[in-house]
């Protein structure tokens, strides 16, 4: 979720300021590589409406947009960093550090290699000695960076390390790569999480190493899955992916998770619902938080009820077909209908398949069902009300919504019964069920004629009739 946002709000600032949007996809940790990633990262953002105004697959001015095919850049201004003092080639072993590691807890770089003589160093080139490049960190004074969300941040910089910046296969780190990367395309906004802060200084001593302009940084806090811990995918927490297969529309997750950490203000302050063009049109960076956010799955739920009430009845039966054809397999039955009946019942999309499950085949259900104290039905009643049903149901040449309903009011008027007494033991002799989507005027009329009454007669055996 956390970096579902921080593509949102990037994409968010991108556009309400009248800019390109940027996808970069950043691999040069390869022993972190997951195959399958960049295609999860492409049909995520396409799905979200995060379209992209350049990137590896659309090209554009400043290519390539894979870093692993930047390799050569990265070389180049690690080299200009060694010519003028503020980098450094690092041999020290991998044991070395794992004992530096082991000694302090914190595996912070002791600096072993920053004085090293061009005699010491030439030698260990020429004898073939791996290295990595590091980041010369100045041992005194302090920097200074500014971030939107969270102000003006010194630190000294005798607590920073001399972060690697090339690996010794030639690849550059997140950290080198963003910066080179960042400069070179233009980037004006910088939007990650909170957890990058602690870098932020390190990063402007390269920018100012380089001579180049800082972009704006915007540091997020965390989305949070309770008060005391961060969400995780691998402690469980949903991804986007899972999300949708739990039946969330993506348009829902988009405006929900859009208002984890941000908030609209001014005349929008008291609205929650918001198309992404809206969201692009009103996005104030202003209005991003510095507390945590916790991520509600209720509150989700919430809006994605509101948006699957909004949609069109034709939008509405195509996101709910394969959901309703888990439960309907018969081709006889209008899943237009049925479909009908849930809209504003549903909300989530996988709640469809058990609220349907008594459409194909009647379920085995108690005749305790035809007691309800509401409708002032029992035993005694339902099967007074269904021997007057069916022969009124039987002579019906109207089996149509409007056709069945005038039949079943005016025979419950002619009864002297409320509507809901008569109404009762029709739905749960035809459906089965207590809780359907639907009242018996919907159900019947789904059923068709024969099915419905065969249904009744069911019922009223049932009921010893």
């Amino acid at each position: 979720m956390g970096n579902l946002r921080t593509a949102l709000y990037a994409y968010l600032i991108t556009k309400h300021e009248g800019g390109d949007f940027i996808l970069r996809i950043e691999d040069t940790d390869q022993e972190r590589l997951v195959e399958g990633a960049t295609e999860v990262i492409y049909a995520t953002l396409r799905k979200c409406g995060l379209n992209w105004d350049e990137g590896p697959d659309l090209g554009g001015p400043v290519g390539p947009y894979i870093q692993t095919q930047r390799r050569d850049l990265y070389a180049k201004y690690a080299q200009l960093l060694l010519d003028t003092g503020h980098a450094y080639r690092c041999f020290c072993t991998k044991e070395r550090l794992d004992a530096l590691h082991n000694e302090n807890g914190l595996g912070g770089y002791d600096g072993h290699c920053r004085t090293l003589s061009q005699k010491e160093i030439g030698e260990k080139l020429s004898a073939g000695v791996p290295y990595v490049i590091r980041q010369k960190i100045p041992r005194e004074g302090h920097t200074t960076f500014h971030d939107v969300v969270f102000g003006d941040i010194t630190v000294e910089n005798a607590t920073l390390d001399d972060q690697v910046l090339i690996k010794s296969d030639g690849l550059p780190t997140y950290n080198f790569a963003n910066v080179v990367d960042d400069h070179l395309m233009g980037i004006t906004h910088v939007v990650r999480g909170s957890e990058y802060l602690s870098s932020a200084p390190k990063y402007n001593l390269l920018y100012e190493a380089f001579g180049w302009e800082v972009p704006t940084y915007i540091h997020c806090s965390p989305v949070m899955r309770d008060a005391h811990n961060k969400m995780s995918k691998r402690k469980g927490d949903p991804s986007y992916e899972d999300l949708i297969a739990m039946g969330y529309l993506s348009e829902a997750v988009v405006n929900y998770v859009t208002l984890l950490g941000w908030s609209p203000r001014g005349e929008y302050a008291e609205r929650e619902f918001f198309t992404l063009a809206e969201l692009a049109e009103i996005f104030d960076i202003g209005g991003i938080s510095k507390s945590p956010a916790i991520f509600d799955i209720e509150k989700l739920t919430y809006f994605n009820a509101h948006y699957l009430r909004e949609m069109s009845p034709e939008a509405f039966h195509a996101a709910a077909l394969p959901y309703i054809r888990q439960a309907v397999q018969n081709p006889a039955l209008s899943t237009e209908e049925i479909a009908g009946l849930l809209q504003a019942r549903c909300e989530r999309l996988t709640d469809i398949p058990e609220k349907l499950d008594f459409f194909d085949a009647l379920p085995d259900y108690d005749a305790g069902l035809f007691t309800n104290k509401k409708s002032k039905t029992n035993p005694e009643v339902s099967r007074r009300m269904l021997e007057a049903v069916l022969p009124a149901l039987e002579g019906l040449a109207d089996w149509t919504v409007d056709g069945i309903h005038d039949a079943l009011i005016g025979l419950a008027e002619s009864l002297e019964v409320k509507n809901a007494t008569l109404m009762w033991p029709v739905r749960i002799a035809a459906a089965g069920k207590a809780v359907t989507p639907g009242g018996a005027v919907e159900i019947c009329h789904i059923l068709g004629k024969d099915e419905c009454l065969r249904r009744l007669r069911l019922g009223l055996d049932k009921l010893g009739g």
